[in-house]
């Protein structure tokens, strides 16, 4: 098998054979190459500004903030759903719904900045971001008003993307939102489902739900009792994000079919393959009669650093 550029491709089963995705340059120039295949003279400018804006911002190298200190809504996942966005946005295009570019760069700016609101200031020396989890969404909207004058997007645009990172906003009822146009509603609601196809699809995604425990934690979300409570949540979560994406979202995470058809020769949904996978080994852990959950999640070391950090607290 071969993908559009002549590239051999054999056994190709996981997302991360695609592109280094622990290398956010890498991922910014997949991002480019596909704009590309969607616009021949696609500008890199202003994308590539919001990138380093971004990149920046979550290091803590970005002028009046914080290096970011949530291990979940971390710099990772604001890469994923930033590739993820370009391969939704391709995957559309070659499905016959084309977007001016401009609309194109403010909703690629949104998927970078779709999370900042989790970074704190400076001055903000209480706890970590994850105490904004209620009222990150609108705190990353301000952040993108604040600054998207820096990367050059005008004010109608500014707008545009401030109504797409609204869409990442799992208690807004996106049938209520005013949009600013039927492109910006459908490029929102993409926008919507690139962040949850970016967490849901992650290989480490169960392991970082132990993660996400402790930032609702932080926030006083309630509804979990423990990071073993959350597992069996989350099995529920899998399915009211299905019913999400078709409804709410418009069924754009389609999309992806269409993109990975086209650049890389592969007729397959690669996310949902990724999720379906995610969601049947938590159901398989959770079946084991007396089993802790935790201890059948081994990757990156997560469920081992969290039992024994919460073994040291109860000493």
């Amino acid at each position: 098998m071969e993908n559009e550029s002549g590239t051999h491709l054999k056994n190709i089963d996981r997302l991360s054979d695609f592109v280094w995705l622990d290398s956010p340059e890498s991922v910014f120039e997949e991002v480019e190459r596909i704009m590309k295949m969607v616009y021949p003279a696609f500008d890199r400018k202003q994308v590539r500004a919001a990138f380093g804006m971004a990149v920046d911002l979550y290091q803590g190298e970005f002028p009046g903030y914080r290096a970011c200190n949530t291990e979940y809504h971390d710099l990772s996942h604001t890469i994923d759903t930033f590739l993820a966005m370009a391969r939704l946005i391709h995957g559309a295009v070659c499905g016959d719904k084309p977007f001016s570019q401009r609309d194109v760069v403010a909703g690629l700016v949104a998927a970078l900045l779709h999370d900042a609101g989790y970074i704190q200031e400076d001055e903000d020396r209480t706890g970590t971001g994850a105490k904004y989890t209620v009222e990150h969404v609108q705190r990353s909207m301000d952040f993108l008003g604040r600054y998207g004058r820096d990367l050059g997007l005008s004010k109608a645009e500014i707008a545009a993307g401030r109504a797409m990172i609204l869409c990442t906003d799992l208690a807004v009822d996106l049938e209520k939102v005013d949009f600013p146009g039927k492109d910006i509603e459908l490029l929102g609601k993409m926008l919507g489902a690139a962040d949850l196809l970016a967490q849901m699809s992650d290989r480490i995604y169960l392991e970082k739900l132990l993660l996400l425990y402790r930032e609702f934690k932080e926030a006083q979300v309630g509804g979990y009792d423990s990071e073993a409570d959350l597992l069996e949540k989350t099995v529920d979560f899998f399915d009211l994000m299905a019913n999400r994406f078709e409804k709410q979202l418009a069924g754009t995470d389609r999309f992806m079919r269409a993109h990975f058809a086209a650049r890389w020769n592969i007729d397959r949904n690669l996310y949902l393959e990724a999720i379906l996978k995610q969601k049947k080994y938590l159901r398989k852990v959770l079946m084991i009669p007396g089993a802790d959950p935790l201890a059948h999640l081994n990757r990156n070391g997560i469920a081992d650093r969290i039992r024994k950090e919460t073994t040291e607290q109860k000493n």
